[in-house]
């Protein structure tokens, strides 16, 4: 009954378009890009055929990553929605399809012990009063059935915007940026919103293999990826990763500015 009638004082809505049912609306369905195999092993950048590395792979000391989608269209819009506007509904959608990702994907998955986050500087949390990428760590850990541990800190605060800088200056700008606060397990689950260079992922895996973290994978919700004909696929045939928490119309939240 309560259901029912939150139904109908606030409808959902497309996290991706804004207008149509929550999360994702048929249209926009037919947009999400999930990434599988074939895939490299270390990073899942999707290719051709099954790779152990690639260009792509994040900077060591990252040993893992994966990524639910490619950072494109409607979830490009979504983590958005998620990162600005503190829409944290999408963290449930998004933060489910991560876990599916990781479980699918991953048979070394049971050497990671926790799950922590990407921490946003102060500046940053002021601003938004709002980090998405402890909002997904906390879906994650939730459906992986792992402890979600605040582990790291920001030293700096980096003011100038990572997006205008290639993979070598957003490393530099990242050096000794991230410190450790308590002593982390030996493997690590990091999860951040998107991941495009590796360059912040990197500097966090670091200072966790400084504080005798063995292993750093990382998963984020997606992954800034250059199209390539015929590699890159539509959701069709992958409801296994999409699972429920992308199913068009799924009960995931309310509001017709759900935050």
């Amino acid at each position: 009954m309560l259901e029912h009638l939150l139904d109908v004082v606030f409808p959902r809505r497309c996290a991706g378009c804004g207008r149509g049912a929550w999360p994702f609306c048929d249209a926009c369905r037919l947009q999400v890009q999930p990434l599988a195999p074939p895939w490299c092993r270390r990073c899942g950048s999707p290719s051709s055929g099954e790779l152990a590395t690639c260009a792509d792979c994040p900077p060591r000391p990252i040993h893992l990553a994966r990524a639910a989608f490619r950072f494109h269209g409607p979830v490009r819009s979504a983590v958005h929605r998620l990162k600005f506007s503190g829409w944290r509904p999408v963290a449930e959608a998004l933060g489910e399809a991560m876990a599916r990702t990781w479980t699918a994907s991953v048979p070394e998955s049971d050497r990671v012990r926790a799950v922590t986050w990407v921490p946003l500087s102060r500046r940053r949390a002021a601003e938004r009063g709002f980090d998405q990428a402890r909002a997904l760590a906390l879906v994650v850990s939730r459906h992986l059935e792992l402890p979600a541990l605040a582990l790291l800190a920001r030293d700096g605060d980096d003011r100038s915007t990572q997006a205008r800088r290639d993979r070598a200056g957003r490393l530099a700008a990242m050096e000794g940026l991230f410190h450790v606060r308590t002593p982390p397990p030996p493997g690590v689950l990091l999860v951040d919103d998107v991941l495009t260079t590796g360059a912040t992922t990197s500097a966090c895996a670091a200072a966790l293999v400084r504080a005798g973290t063995r292993h750093v994978a990382v998963l984020t919700a997606a992954r800034a990826l250059t199209p390539r004909p015929g590699i890159l696929r539509p959701s069709v045939g992958h409801a296994d990763i999409l699972g429920g928490g992308l199913a068009s119309g799924s009960v995931v939240a309310r509001g017709s500015d759900p935050r």
